[in-house]
């Protein structure tokens, strides 16, 4: 998998840029600068409602030209991001690179363990909205409605593709990031994990609310 690693996100954030913002907006929105651009469509994203754990979407604007890039659990985000993307100020082109997972049973099992075990961890359950409670609870609503995932702000993402990790995300310290690595690299039937998650405030340029 492309692991976009150097893609910067910040603690309780659902997204991140991917690159730099250069330039002005297109002919069609020349009173819009790229950071009013940019800010919109962060906006515009942060709203998807099915924006979970399971996924991980970064973008860049480029004189009017809005470049999305990463992973979704489901086919529906990649369109609904595309379309969000579409509406906000000062964006004239959307291209979507985002790659829809694979289904699989198997790599299901996989981010479902992943996930257990990484936000119950003592250290790392800090980072789940609602506390281990809530961890469980979503276990056991996925028992009963099979595909969904969890939705929220979760600054660990947990990406499986052919029964391969990623963690991609943000997390307070080194340690931290080497223990998600650990509690991933536990479930079995995992063939590789790759380790993507920046430490906060180290050699970030952009952080989204």
């Amino acid at each position: 998998m492309n692991a976009y690693i150097h893609v910067l996100r910040v603690g309780l954030v659902s997204l991140a840029l991917l690159g730099t913002t250069s330039g002005a907006t297109g002919v069609g929105a020349q009173s819009v600068t790229s950071e009013e651009t940019v800010r919109s469509v962060r906006r515009m994203l942060e709203r998807l409602p099915y924006y979970g754990v399971f996924d991980y979407i970064v973008f860049r604007v480029d004189r009017g030209t809005v470049y999305l890039a990463g992973y979704s659990f489901e086919g529906r985000l990649k369109a609904d991001a595309e379309m969000a993307a579409k509406r906000a100020s000062g964006v004239d082109e959307v291209a979507n690179k985002i790659e829809v997972l694979p289904a699989s049973q198997n790599d299901d099992r996989i981010r479902w363990d992943t996930f257990y075990r990484i936000y119950t961890d003592d250290f790392l359950s800090r980072y789940t909205p609602g506390g281990v409670h809530g961890v469980l609870q979503e276990l056991s609503d996925e028992q009963h409605f099979p595909g969904m995932q969890p939705v929220g702000i979760y600054p660990i993402h947990i990406i499986v593709k052919n029964g391969r990790t990623m963690l991609l995300g943000i997390v307070d310290s080194a340690a931290d990031r080497q223990i998600a690595e650990v509690r991933a690299r536990e479930v079995t039937g995992v063939f590789n994990v790759e380790n993507g998650l920046m430490v906060a405030g180290r050699g970030q340029d952009t952080a989204v609310k």
